[in-house]
């Protein structure tokens, strides 16, 4: 992923209700393996989070300053050092509202995938941990924690500038539940959340359900579509890709590539071009999962009929070759 600018600056603030301070970098960050390291886990490590939001730019105002700043900076009328400048102070200041809110080193990186323009920003911190030292020693080592990010948001550059009707041009990571404290990150971000990718992906997998019910098709077939379909949609969320409708049609029948796509369009799913996916929500789709009173059940839905029967009128459940290290526990209890 070749780098086409890249910047780090240092916002001081305890989650106390002190004012914040910012330690501006004058210069951006030269290539480096360092630096590309540092994408390539960034970016795994942002891809790998499920609680991400979709959307895009609200109108530029006073309160929402940050897409003109980075128009600026495509028409060259801002350096990238003066933008992320910008774009920390309004950080900063919002930050300054958010009593729960914890400075950290804010990443700046516009870079390019194939064809595709993107700009990530994120507020990192850094964790202790040990290493040892050419002299075989154990010391103490300070590095960036990436596992932990829960601030950081990636524009789609060329899907902004080159599609005005899209929604789902910049995504950012969110709060799990109750008032999120990632808030200030989005307005600062200046984004609407368009598409909801658990209700997208739900469905997503109802439209795949109703196709291949009502095409009747065989049961091996029916499964390796299911297959096909999980796959692809797997393999977009964990690139942070969104799911091309039309493409995972080809997916699904190379012979009738625009089939699923057709149906799809035909009976008005109400579904973009694209969709976010989520992982989880693709997941439980692809699993029976049960738990209570100290059962735990979980199975892939393609064994029900097959390794796994159920019997509503006794409402039991029959498992056909069981795992053979739960065999062999069964067995060494009994003796």
């Amino acid at each position: 992923m070749p780098i086409d600018n890249s910047i780090v600056h240092q916002i001081h603030k305890k989650p106390d209700g002190q004012p914040a301070s910012l330690t501006l970098r004058e210069a951006e960050l030269a290539s480096s393996q360092a630096l590309e390291q540092l994408l390539a886990g960034l970016i795994e490590a942002y891809n790998s989070k499920p609680n991400k939001a979709w959307g895009y730019f609200h109108e530029e105002s006073g309160a929402y300053p940050f897409s003109g700043w980075l128009q600026q900076l495509i028409d060259q009328e801002l350096d990238f050092v003066t933008f992320s400048s910008k774009a920390s102070e309004q950080l900063k200041t919002l930050m300054e509202g958010s009593n729960l809110a914890l400075g950290g080193h804010v990443l700046f990186i516009r870079y390019r995938q194939g064809m595709t323009a993107f700009m990530v920003i994120a507020l990192l911190h850094h964790t202790e941990g040990v290493t040892v030292t050419e002299d075989l020693n154990v010391a103490a080592a300070r590095h960036l924690d990436l596992s932990s990010l829960n601030m950081a948001a990636r524009i789609n550059l060329t899907e902004w500038k080159q599609n005005s009707s899209s929604k789902n041009y910049i995504s950012f990571i969110r709060g799990r539940s109750g008032k999120r404290v990632s808030d200030y990150f989005r307005d600062f971000i200046g984004c609407v959340e368009g598409a909801n990718p658990e209700e997208e992906t739900t469905t997503l997998l109802q439209a795949f359900s109703d196709y291949v019910g009502e095409a009747s098709m065989e049961p091996q077939l029916v499964k390796d579509k299911t297959k096909a379909m999980s796959g692809y949609v797997s393999g977009q969320a964990k690139a942070g890709e969104q799911v091309a409708l039309e493409e995972l049609s080809g997916v699904l029948d190379e012979e009738q590539p625009r089939a699923f796509y057709d149906y799809i369009r035909n009976k008005d799913y109400g579904l973009n071009p694209e969709i976010p996916a989520d992982k989880r929500t693709l997941n439980n789709f692809m699993r029976f999962y049960g738990k209570a009173d100290g059962l735990s059940i979980s199975f892939e839905s393609h064994l029900l009929g097959e390794r796994v029967e159920y019997n509503e009128g006794d409402d039991a459940l029959v498992i056909k070759h069981p795992p053979k290290g739960l065999v062999q526990q069964l067995r060494n209890k009994k003796r």
